[in-house]
């Protein structure tokens, strides 16, 4: 059984929340504070974590950063707030997915099976990718340029290892957004992917102003150069 693990104050939306995932046969464990959030995310393993950007005691984005030091376990933010600055240091903290508050419990628990689906697709491939001087332990979720261990966020990590599993083929941004990200709603785009890519390019390439990895193909999108 799939455990989930909600970190929201809103009554209400916790009891509708509660509603779907349990009727989809998850297992879901609920903090109320930042403060409750700490002490049972350290009780335990779990495969989903949701997170309210506001919290009484703290921030959403707060608690992703503690999990990502320890945890590549896919993360939602729930938020009211829906501007670009805010989705993309959500995104850029390691967060997975970004609901904008009200939003349809339907298409939500949508989004929890794809991210879901997409987990466990990600944990069955092969232990190890290797192209270009980088190296995907992937087992492990780590990853090494030229034997180096790099750090990389959750949307990094899941990014690297796309263009990697796709050496030498043109992928268009809607490709990748669609791959990585649910794309009904437009909170990812192309100009947040451009980001992605030139923080992702800063870690992996010998020369960021001068890509050899990860190469832009002009009108059609980006491909991984498996070439040394």
């Amino acid at each position: 059984m799939k455990r989930i693990f909600l970190v929201e104050d809103d009554l209400s939306l916790i009891n509708g929340l509660s509603f779907v995932v349990k009727k989809q046969g998850y297992e879901l464990d609920i903090a109320r504070t930042s403060c409750e959030a700490d002490t049972i995310w350290a009780d335990g393993k779990y495969d989903l974590v949701i997170l309210d950007v506001s919290l009484p005691d703290g921030s959403g984005f707060d608690i992703c950063r503690k999990i990502r030091q320890i945890s590549k376990v896919p993360i939602i933010f729930l938020t009211a707030a829906d501007e670009e600055t805010d989705i993309i240091m959500g995104l850029d903290i390691g967060g997975d997915d970004y609901i904008t508050k009200p939003f349809k419990l339907a298409v939500f628990m949508s989004r929890i099976n794809a991210l879901l689906r997409r987990s466990d697709n990600f944990s069955q491939a092969d232990a190890e990718l290797i192209s270009n001087n980088i190296k995907i332990q992937l087992l492990k979720g780590e990853v090494y340029k030229n034997d180096e261990q790099l750090e990389l966020t959750a949307s990094e990590y899941k990014l690297l290892r796309l263009f990697m599993e796709n050496p030498d083929l043109v992928l268009s941004p809607e490709q990748i957004l669609s791959r990585l990200w649910d794309c009904d709603e437009n909170y990812v785009d192309n100009n947040t992917l451009t980001v992605y890519i030139r923080r992702l390019r800063t870690k992996i390439e010998d020369n960021p102003s001068e890509p050899k990895k990860i190469r832009t193909v002009r009108r059609m999108g980006y491909k991984w150069n498996s070439a040394d």
